[in-house]
């Protein structure tokens, strides 16, 4: 089978051709997880899909943040009080989680990038 054709980069405006699609310049940079790509894989467990976040989300169907402020607002998110990163006891500790619906969870996982672990 021959190769593709040259195209023009889907970047809008760009005209440089290209076998792949993007040019150079424009080429899209994958997300870097870093350290946690080695644990991010205990979300996928059936512990934590099928026990862990329904039964946190069913203690729990509010959010606990909104809730400080006297906002009645739906969970989606099921959040890790104190980040476990990478201690299998700490992700799996009930006692560790809160449900959060997007924003304040979206909030305290920033605030804890930065650097800033009380996230609100």
């Amino acid at each position: 089978m021959g190769k593709r054709p040259p195209r023009p980069c889907r970047y809008p405006g760009c005209g440089e051709v290209t076998a792949d699609g993007w040019c150079p310049a424009h080429r899209p940079r994958r997300a870097k997880r870093g350290a946690s790509a080695q644990w991010h894989k205990f979300y996928l467990t059936r512990l934590w899909r099928d026990t862990l976040r329904p039964g946190q989300l069913l203690r729990e169907p509010f959010c606990r943040a909104c809730a400080g402020r006297g906002l009645r607002t739906p969970a989606t998110e099921v959040d890790h009080i104190r980040p476990h990163k990478g201690d299998w006891n700490r992700f799996a500790d009930p006692d560790n989680l809160q449900s959060l619906c997007h924003s304040c969870h979206s909030r305290k996982t920033m605030a804890e990038n930065r650097g800033n672990p009380g996230g609100f």
